[in-house]
């Protein structure tokens, strides 16, 4: 079900006008906006880092690893997923694994800004794309999964949007979170991202618990690399000045290669069941109470 962010009535989700207050969504760039006074200037990140990432995230290590895990983790704990929400789905990336790995799934994308969105409909024209802010998610009781993948660390109020994603799943619906982790990895990489927050392992896990969730895996990822991170982040911290927030998304051809294969090994672990203490990131997958 849809519900209506002006009068809070819920309606069938294939409408696009609220029945008791006659109120419908207001469309930015071609996209239903249930927040467009945020579209063009919604916080948190910046519009102009959408081009670079669309044109990197392809070949990247890390954004094709992370797939991989989201794919896996969608495959084992919700194998009969029909209906699935990622929150600031940006320019669809992880949407198109989905769609590749899952074509029945049915795929809704959101994203506060309209920019993003640009980007996703060319990868996803069958997606349902929208723009809204994660803090009034428009729905009750619809999607079997809903996903923020590095989302949460971006947003001041995140006991909020855990809230409103409570709200949007289906009893027993699924959440998947990727968030990054470690506060003592604070980096300019964090404040180029717009970041509020790296997490702990216990803070995400309470905060999730606390929106009335049930944890049924939680584990860090990007484990063997924690090491080169940590010195990277030390050595940034001396190059500020300098720092080009695009710069560790370009990476030589064969070291992109190799690290993308060290996380194929920690997707292997994961797979057999083990959950790693440390790590740059961290996966939370979590059942609706």
């Amino acid at each position: 079900m849809k519900q209506c962010i002006a009068c809070g009535d819920k309606y069938h989700v294939s409408g696009r006008t609220c029945p008791s207050c006659g109120v419908s969504p207001a469309v930015v760039g071609g996209f239903d906006a249930y927040a467009p006074d945020f579209a063009y200037d919604g916080g948190g990140f910046s519009a102009s880092y959408f081009s670079e990432l669309a044109r990197l995230e392809e070949t990247n290590f890390w954004f094709r690893a992370r797939n991989k895990i989201i794919l896996w983790a969608l495959e084992r704990y919700v194998p009969n997923c029909k209906s699935l929400l990622e929150i600031g789905c940006g320019t669809g990336f992880v949407l198109t694994g989905i769609a590749s790995k899952f074509p029945s799934i049915e795929l809704t994308g959101s994203e506060i800004f309209a920019e993003g969105l640009e980007f996703a409909s060319k990868r996803l024209p069958s997606a349902d794309l929208m723009q809204m802010d994660a803090q009034r998610i428009p729905f009750v009781d619809e999607f079997d999964v809903v996903g923020a993948f590095d989302v949460l660390e971006h947003i001041k109020e995140d006991k909020i949007v855990l809230g409103q994603i409570h709200k949007a799943l289906k009893p027993n619906g699924v959440v998947l979170l990727t968030v990054p982790q470690h506060q003592w990895l604070w980096s300019t990489v964090d404040e180029y991202a717009f970041h509020e927050r790296r997490y702990s392992a216990f803070e995400i896990e309470e905060k999730v618990r606390d929106a009335n969730f049930q944890i049924i895996r939680s584990s860090s990822f990007v484990t063997a690399l924690l090491p080169a991170m940590a010195i990277s982040r030390v050595f940034q911290k001396h190059i500020a000045k300098e720092f080009d927030p695009a710069g560790e998304l370009k990476i030589n051809h064969s070291v992109n290669f190799l690290l993308e294969k060290m996380m194929m090994i920690e997707l292997a672990g994961l797979k057999i069941g083990m959950n790693y203490p440390l790590g740059g990131s961290r996966l939370v997958i979590a059942r609706k109470s």
